[in-house]
């Protein structure tokens, strides 16, 4: 029988959430709840300064008010010096500059932890594979991931959630599921960080697609379909990359799907519903101020799939709408006039 943990026991360990957005934000506030001395860096002065003074990000969760061990800076050395933990949460895109960035300042004993989720475009590479191959070796095994269905919205409101944490060591993994625990934020272990990065890359780009679905006005039948059979090219992609099939089932895998392919507040679904009713990526993006992650983990696990020889037909058809020009109702027709398959396939039977 484990250990039952004190989920509000305060602690004199400093933490520090590296990105001030919207997820970043409620990480932050979860884990100074949590007693934490929390340092929350955002790479803009100008936010920096206003989040500090107003007790509040002023352009993410707005209505989220900041404890006091809350500390926010743009000084990536002044909010990383003895920092136990480093969460990192930034754009899939940006994660590497921002690495660069701060790895002449990370404390030789901090664990880093990425939040974030998506396959960079150049080197399709996962979040984990890209700080590993930015640090020196000492930093191999205290590298590890959180992934799940967390809106940060619904986390930042308390909403009860789940999530996994992943790492190459276990009693790292351990640690950050002790110290992300709360009574509304529940964490899970999996030491298939392959599985566990793939899943929470891959199903936006399913969501995508589920958007487009929506957009083009089909219904329940065709959602369910792209929903299940995205969670059988994204398990098809990870077996052949060394993930475990069983993960792609569980939160970070499934779990996650669900949410993204059907939330309000799904960027993802909500982009791919926007292209099927006619708006473009520059229009989409000027009127959010931000670009879908799905949308560039697309084109990296597209090229990344034709590179290994994996078959991931919705993959294929959002890169063709997103990249090549196509309609999406050309695209389902496409999709839905396949040649005869064997459902269970894609799952390695």
């Amino acid at each position: 029988m484990g250990k039952k943990v004190n989920l509000f026991q305060m602690v004199d360990k400093k933490i520090a959430v590296i990105g001030a957005g919207s997820w970043g934000t409620a990480v932050a506030v979860l884990l100074a709840e949590k007693g934490f001395s929390v340092f929350l860096w955002a790479r803009d002065d100008k936010l920096a300064g206003s989040a500090q003074s107003l007790r509040h990000n002023p352009c993410y969760l707005k209505s989220v008010s900041f404890p006091e061990n809350i500390e926010v800076s743009s000084d990536v050395a002044y909010v990383l010096k003895g920092a136990e933990v480093v969460a990192l949460v930034v754009p899939s895109h940006g994660m590497r500059d921002v690495v660069r960035r701060l790895k002449n300042y990370l404390d030789i004993s901090s664990i880093i932890v990425s939040l974030t989720k998506g396959i960079e475009i150049d080197t399709h590479a996962r979040m984990s594979e890209v700080i590993a191959s930015e640090l020196s070796n000492v930093f191999y095994e205290k590298i590890a991931v959180i992934s799940g269905p967390n809106h940060a919205e619904e986390v930042s409101h308390k909403i009860p959630s789940t999530t996994v944490v992943s790492a190459h060591n276990k009693e790292v993994a351990l640690k950050l599921q002790d110290i992300f625990m709360t009574p509304y934020f529940r964490i899970y272990t999996n030491p298939d960080i392959i599985g566990v990065e793939l899943g929470g890359a891959t199903k936006n780009i399913i969501a995508l697609a589920t958007g487009m679905s929506d957009g083009l006005g089909y219904g329940d039948n065709t959602r369910a379909a792209l929903m299940t059979r995205g969670l059988a090219e994204m398990t098809h992609l990870g077996l052949d990359l060394g993930a475990q099939p069983l993960t792609f089932a569980g939160l970070s895998g499934m779990g996650d799907l669900i949410a993204t392919c059907t939330s309000r507040y799904s960027r993802n679904r909500d982009t791919g519903e926007k292209i099927a009713k006619g708006m473009t990526l520059e229009e989409i993006s000027a009127e959010t101020r931000m670009v879908a992650e799905g949308v560039m983990t697309n084109k990296a696990v597209y090229e990344l799939a034709k590179k290994r020889g994996v078959e991931m037909p919705i993959t294929t058809a959002v890169y063709q709408v997103l990249y090549e020009g196509k309609h999406p109702r050309d695209c389902v027709s496409e999709l839905m006039q396949r040649g005869a398959k064997d459902e269970l396939r894609a799952f390695g039977y």
